[in-house]
């Protein structure tokens, strides 16, 4: 009995009946009240129908004659296993008991067995899936993934040494730094120490199958290191086989022997080295200067040539129509009327007047003559920055600037494009051909190589995808090109960001030129917000 007048709850079969017996005055029942009895009479972990309890309710407080509804019935609590695709994990899907069977650890722990679930097992996730109050999914297994190798890494060990690979920072800027007098080491000096990929760690997933990790990229010292040799004792480090300026290379180092001369002149004659140079005077007119590393001229570049495949430094002008080529920067104390093209950085100490400079990351105009510093006339490209303390001037023509444009950035990134299709290809290709020796039988013991193959095109794939991922972050710094000016803009100035040209007809005061969002070009004074130039 239930204490409530002609209600009573019965068993049958896992069925939870409720009997009304015939009354005419029976006193009103609601829900809450039903569920009150039901949970006094211990039924409250029974399911309970829904739908069934609002008909009882409402039959009892309209029907005066006997009926009988099934409001409950026993459960037990079940639950279902689910993997992931890549057997990474397993999760229970439980369902708790309603007055039936509870959930057992010992059960889902042999359906798991069943289904080949039998590495990393969670013992306490287990136990909360028995525990549930309502249904829930659990993570009671996870595999280990697989920790990838690591690539080659070249450490330096003498801090002197040029570096002709420089790093591009967060703002896309090369950190540009006057080198001064050319270092040397002496023979047998230790360089660079190779430290050799890894093959990263193997992993497993929750069938205990091997996941096999991805090795690092694997580099050898780069080919034709000239003035350098392993060490005797272990071949990852590289030393200094003569006496002469160390650099730094991509996966290496050289040591460039130095030539030192006074003038560069007709008694001297052209020059051409496989090395570093410097001249303790003037490079005349009409004279060059071709080498393989840097150029250090302690006087003036009066109309010669200079061809650097690292950097070139001059400590006094470049002037009468000089042409100046490094794949590394160009630093002088001023230019006038000659041409300079640079790998890097551009830095000119005091004005450049009248010239052609192009450098693919940043051109810096007044480096130590803030006051002084111009640059007028010509032209300056450059993929970064430009920074001038004045730009142009009244009396001279026009100045042309140009920042935003990276020729040798997007050509490489057209190639690798191109080269990520076919490799993509040739992985897809492999793997099929892998999938179907697993399946079809391999009589000829071909699978092991395949696989092998696979495996290495899907690392070329990998490094190229890399490459290209670096390469389109650098493309994206290109959105934050700027043309700093720290005195003013005077006469007639072509600035052009990327496809966008404005000519600059008025003075500006100190400010930043750059592109908006929208495109626009826009000029930012000390203070003042951005305003599109016209």
């Amino acid at each position: 009995m239930t204490g409530f007048q002609g209600l009573v709850f019965t068993e049958h079969d896992d069925k939870l009946l409720a009997q009304v017996q015939a009354a005419a005055d029976r006193p009103a029942l609601d829900e809450p009240t039903l569920r009150a009895l039901l949970n006094q009479a211990g039924y409250s972990h029974w399911f309970l129908l829904d739908a069934a309890l609002a008909t009882l309710v409402a039959r009892y407080n309209t029907v005066p004659t006997e009926f009988e509804v099934t409001v409950g019935e026993r459960r037990d609590g079940s639950f279902t296993l689910d993997i992931a695709q890549d057997v990474a994990c397993a999760w229970v899907n439980a369902v708790p008991a309603h007055g039936g069977k509870a959930l057992v650890r010992d059960d889902i722990a042999r359906a798991l067995e069943e289904a080949g679930v039998v590495f990393g097992i969670d013992e306490a996730a287990l136990q909360q899936v028995c525990d549930v109050s309502e249904p829930t999914r659990v993570l009671v297994a996870t595999g280990v993934a697989p920790v990838p190798g690591e690539d080659t890494q070249f450490k330096k060990l003498v801090d002197l040494a040029r570096d002709r690979a420089p790093k591009v920072n967060e703002q896309g800027l090369i950190d540009f730094r006057e080198h001064g007098d050319i270092p040397t080491v002496e023979a047998g000096t230790p360089l660079m120490r190779r430290i050799p990929a890894t093959a990263g760690t193997e992993g497993r997933d929750v069938r205990g199958t091997p996941r096999p990790a991805t090795p690092g990229h694997d580099h050898p010292f780069a080919d034709k290191l000239g003035g350098v040799s392993p060490a005797g004792d272990d071949p990852n480090v590289l030393v200094a086989a003569i006496k002469g300026q160390p650099v730094y290379v991509s996966h290496g180092a050289t040591v460039e022997q130095v030539l030192a001369l006074g003038n560069v002149d007709m008694d001297c004659g052209n020059i051409t080295y496989d090395g570093s140079v410097r001249v303790e005077g003037d490079v005349l007119s009409g004279m060059k200067v071709h080498v393989t590393g840097d150029i250090t001229v302690t006087g003036t570049v009066e109309g010669g040539v200079l061809e650097a495949g690292g950097n070139v430094l001059v400590g006094a002008g470049i002037i009468a129509h000089a042409k100046v080529r490094a794949a590394g920067s160009v630093s002088a104390r001023f230019v006038e009327n000659s041409q300079i093209h640079a790998g890097t950085v551009i830095a000119i100490d005091d004005m450049a007047l009248q010239s052609e400079l192009q450098a693919l990351n940043q051109i810096l105009i007044g480096v130590k003559s803030p006051q002084r510093g111009r640059l007028v006339g010509g032209s300056a490209r450059s993929m970064m920055l430009i920074q001038t303390p004045l730009l142009g001037a009244e009396s001279s023509g026009v100045t042309s600037v140009q920042v935003g444009v990276n020729p040798v950035l997007e050509a490489r990134y057209q190639e690798l494009e191109q080269l990520i299709e076919k490799q993509s290809a040739d992985q897809e290709n492999l793997k099929k051909v892998v999938k179907h020796l697993a399946q079809h039988g391999d009589p000829k013991g071909m699978l092991p190589r395949a696989k092998a193959s696979w495996q290495h095109a899907v690392q070329l794939w990998a490094h190229s995808v890399k490459e290209k991922d670096e390469l389109e972050q650098q493309l994206a710094l290109v959105r934050d090109a700027r043309v700093e000016i720290s005195l003013g803009v005077a006469g007639v100035v072509d600035l052009m960001f990327g496809k966008h040209t404005r000519r600059l007809q008025r003075n500006f005061d100190a400010g930043v030129f750059s592109v908006d969002e929208a495109g626009h070009i826009v000029f930012t004074g000390k203070g003042s917000e951005a305003v599109v130039v016209h």
